[in-house]
């Protein structure tokens, strides 16, 4: 049932650096979101089932693609939701992050909440293949109803882009898609959590915005030369606030003592519980899941930055680790496989061919877009410091 014919490819997708050679740039960009597609598609057909579920069906851990948790039945197992997850379909973790990369393209310099409604959201109603559905359809039929907001407050509602968010289910919703705003901004997690808590401004609030923070900020934090899981994630505790730097924290004081995943399944769930508001049954939260509070965090950015110490950075035992986590797995492998990508990490070619015939996506494009565009960027923002020391030298008087 995979789809057979792939979008051509127009350029070659960047080589892959030496094992020797420190990834630059391009390469980190294209590991990156490679990475965080890939991942998407390995979590897909496992969302929302515990561990132990995972390997029943299976016969024991997942190890790679695998199909439809319901077979041929995928179209009418779940009736609220009859999408086509697994054999390499990437979910609407992909969708968004393509989307948002497409908006870079067009304003090539940082984005704002007036971006998100100029741009993003006109974006969500423009047809595009989704491989979920097998078929050419708007994005908004296929995102969840946290993402459906975005459309409903903004194109209908014409809701101030800066406050949209509040009221909005409190989910990874903005999260899962904001690695390009940490690529954008390699190496400076500062400005990465700035700009993304600005973007997610008309999507969440409270929690779900900080993690849309912090997870951009973890992301350029792995593009630093040098960096590792470790110093990704102390960049998260020092920016994180509130409940997410608490849950970071005891997830990944937790992850510390473990170096696969298999052990480290059951300790980060019990680590992240206490902060996570949905409950132990995915599929049926509590009544007071998905909330505002000051307390509480989500649990996938805890748990894909914990996997990426239990992996060490490895791409395969970071993201299988997350798929096998169950839950939200989709989230968490798209967000652990954008930051081992982020740090340098290759993503199995085997999987990313399979991932992009089948979903019929070319998974390079928008890396070699988004690099681009990370260029242009930077050297406005080199402008724009030289022009604020000059002003700021002739105001303060110095020579």
């Amino acid at each position: 049932m995979t789809p057979t014919t792939a979008t051509p490819v127009t350029e070659p997708a960047p080589a892959p650096a030496s094992s020797t050679a420190r990834p630059g740039l391009d390469e980190r960009i294209g590991r990156a979101l490679v990475g965080a597609a890939v991942g998407d598609a390995l979590g897909g057909p496992v969302e929302g089932w515990t561990p132990e579920q995972i390997a029943e069906r299976h016969g024991g851990r997942v190890t790679g693609i695998v199909g439809p948790w319901h077979g041929e039945n995928w179209r009418t197992a779940r009736p609220i939701a009859p999408y086509h997850k697994g054999d390499g379909h990437v979910t609407d973790d992909t969708l968004m992050t393509h989307a948002l990369v497409r908006v870079y393209d067009r304003v090539r310099d940082h984005l704002d909440a007036y971006a998100v409604a100029d741009h993003l959201v006109p974006d969500l109603l423009s047809p595009r293949w989704i491989p979920e559905l097998e078929a050419e359809a708007l994005p908004l039929q296929r995102i969840f109803l946290a993402e459906k907001w975005l459309v409903a407050r903004l194109h209908y509602g014409h809701a101030d882009p800066r406050e949209a968010g509040a009221g909005n289910i409190v989910n990874c919703g903005a999260a899962m898609y904001m690695a390009p705003v940490g690529l954008v901004n390699a190496a400076h997690p500062e400005a990465a959590y700035a700009e993304a808590l600005e973007i997610a401004a008309p999507h969440q609030s409270s929690y779900g915005r900080e993690a849309a923070g912090i997870f951009a900020a973890a992301v350029a934090a792995a593009c630093r030369p040098g960096a590792t899981p470790d110093a990704v994630v102390d960049t998260a505790l020092a920016l994180a606030k509130d409940g997410t730097r608490s849950a970071i924290e005891a997830v990944c004081e937790v992850a510390a003592h473990h170096d696969e995943f298999e052990s480290a399944l059951a300790p980060l769930r019990a680590a992240v519980e206490p902060f996570d508001t949905v409950g132990p049954d995915y599929r049926c939260p509590s009544l007071g899941a998905r909330r505002p509070s000051r307390l509480h965090a989500i649990e996938e950015l805890p748990i894909a930055l914990g996997m990426l110490l239990v992996g060490g950075g490895d791409y395969r035992r970071t993201v299988l680790g997350s798929v096998n986590y169950g839950r939200d797995c989709d989230s968490i492998a798209t967000m652990s496989g954008a930051l081992a990508g982020a740090l340098g990490a290759e993503v199995p070619a085997d999987w990313a061919a399979t991932v992009a015939r089948a979903s019929r996506l070319d998974l390079h494009a928008p890396a070699r877009m988004l690099a681009r565009v990370a260029r242009e960027v930077f050297a406005r923002d080199l402008e724009r410091r030289r022009s604020h020391e000059e002003a700021f030298a002739a105001l303060a008087g110095a020579r």
